[in-house]
């Protein structure tokens, strides 16, 4: 029987408190920090580690941590979530996002239906339609190959679908299984649609009209504005449009999409590119066995989070040093670093995923807590991010914790030798060095040129980026902010902090305002 009770309620977090704090810029001097970097690491799925050497802990705080894992019952609250019991208590629901990727608990009913079940006719369904696209069998009015997806969604139906897109573009050329180009629409405003529209060759294009609910403002005002283009290019919108709803969704009851894939209310938005969110669009730009490849690396990572031992457990061990930097050491802020161009968008995707679960100030049952819970997440691929935030990062007043990313091979396999050295080469070399810089500083004179260090870190490192690594890679963060949310005692699967601007927009739409937002509207001209 789990318990759930405050962090600050545990024996264990007590502890941890009352451990010295660990001066990270001396631990990572010399011949001891590289025994720290040899030693603190942790084998995730697909042939990843996770190093912390970098971060602020030692042997003391990690079995600390290790206890305070067990204090929790971590391991067994993700067995419940994975075996159908009502994590969300929000809004009283399942959270099964997990499923969509292999069956790692008991069998998950909802009323006579089994979700596993359920979950894999979908995927099934996604890749008969993309295997017929694909193929010929499914062609544009004038007989020709449709040529380009289009993802209309906003939030979890756009961030991780096309951050997870993006990741394997250039990997899918280089192996030749581009099938298609994927555009995203997501914003409501009319610039973000109108770019995508001039840019693409409608007579070959597939919509996807994602919405769970049917009724999400932005993405319905989407729809029409391109039904609305297909319209004016003498083309019939019912055989350009797909629907990903729920099964009693509006969308999908009528007649005006080619086919609906259905998702349902126990994977949340943000959690959704294991499911057919992600996997329509993915399937048909790359082909139902490589968004499989994407599925096939989740699953191997979830069930590493299943390991009650924290040295192989990658994701609990992230997450539980996150939860010392920000409960214990009051670090407020990460910094999500891709050292790889592909990850562009990975940092928004995590940052929505992070802050939308475990930016909470009560706990699962809607009490206070009396202590800091998520962090604030941002990024930047790296070498980006050198030339533009590390100055903060490195002589700030605050210190940011950060997560890089790094990766041996390139995923184009053709990398010229320039000035002595690969660009892959300068790439690690860079990563390399800012970890150290990070940590250890510089002294100087020059008060302008000295870095003081004792600035965490840590990084994931794989072998090359790959459809496998990548769910891998996904799965790592989704499980990473579960434990995160299980230690804190919040609900990390509901969203109430996003609904009330919807209902104040919708006020002022409608000119139903009063006092500042009447001032305001007046302003906009709306």
């Amino acid at each position: 029987m789990v318990a759930w009770n405050n962090l600050d309620t545990l024996v264990s977090y007590k502890k941890l408190t009352e451990l010295a704090k660990v001066d990270i810029k001396e631990a990572m001097t010399g011949e001891k920090g590289a025994e720290r970097v040899k030693k603190y690491s942790v084998p995730m799925a697909e042939g990843m580690a996770y190093n912390f050497g970098a971060k602020q802990v030692d042997d003391d705080i990690i079995a600390c941590l290790a206890e305070l894992a067990e204090e929790a019952q971590l391991v067994d609250k993700y067995q419940e979530l994975l075996n159908g019991e009502i994590i969300n208590t929000g809004e009283g629901r399942m959270v099964l996002h997990q499923l969509c990727r292999g069956q790692l608990g008991t069998d998950v009913f909802e009323g006579e239906v089994n979700k596993r079940t359920f979950y894999s006719d979908v995927q099934k369904a996604i890749a008969e339609f993309a295997n017929k696209v694909h193929a010929g069998e499914i062609v544009a009015e004038d007989g020709q190959p449709y040529n380009t997806v289009v993802q209309i969604g906003i939030g979890g139906s756009d961030l991780g679908p096309r951050a997870l897109y993006l990741a394997l573009e250039n990997w899918a050329k280089t192996n030749n299984t581009l099938k298609m180009e994927a555009k995203f629409i997501s914003n409501v405003d009319p610039d973000d649609a109108a770019a995508v529209i001039k840019s693409t060759d409608l007579a070959h294009a597939l919509f996807i009209v994602v919405s769970k609910s049917g009724t999400t403002l932005e993405t319905l005002t989407n729809e029409t504005f391109v039904k609305n283009a297909l319209v004016a290019a003498g083309l019939d919108p019912k055989k350009h449009m797909l629907a990903c709803t729920s099964a009693t969704s509006p969308l999908a009851q009528g007649e005006d999409y080619m086919a609906a894939f259905f998702m349902d209310n126990f994977i949340g938005g943000r959690f959704s590119s294991s499911s057919s969110v992600g996997g329509a669009v993915l399937s048909l730009a790359f082909g139902p066995e490589v968004f499989g490849a994407i599925l096939d690396g989740a699953h191997e990572s979830d069930k590493t989070a299943q390991n009650a031992d924290i040295w192989a457990n990658p994701a609990m061990m992230d997450a539980l040093i996150g939860v010392y930097e920000r409960t214990v050491l009051g670090h407020a802020t990460t910094a999500v670093l891709p050292y790889s161009q592909a990850l562009i968008r990975f940092p928004a995707h995590l940052q929505q995923l992070d802050m939308e679960s475990n930016g909470k100030s009560v706990n699962r049952y809607g009490e206070p807590v009396n202590y800091q819970t998520g962090p604030i997440i941002f990024g930047e691929p790296g070498t980006n991010g050198q030339h533009s935030f590390y100055q903060l990062m490195h002589q700030g007043t605050t210190i940011i914790p950060a997560q890089f990313v790094g990766f041996k091979e390139s995923q184009i396999g053709m990398d010229d030798v320039i000035e002595g050295s690969t660009s892959q080469a300068k790439l690690k070399a860079n990563v390399a060095a800012q970890i150290v810089a990070f940590a250890c500083g510089k002294d100087d004179e020059d008060k302008n040129k000295e870095f003081k260090g004792g600035r965490p870190s840590s990084i994931i490192i794989g072998d090359q980026l790959t459809p496998r690594s990548l769910g891998a890679f996904l799965a790592h963060f989704e499980n990473k902010i579960m434990f995160q949310g299980f230690t804190w005692n919040v609900n990390s699967f509901d969203q109430e902090g996003v609904q009330l601007g919807k209902v104040l927009a919708k006020k002022v739409l409608a000119k139903d305002t009063d006092g500042a937002l009447a001032v305001y509207s007046d302003l906009l001209e709306i």
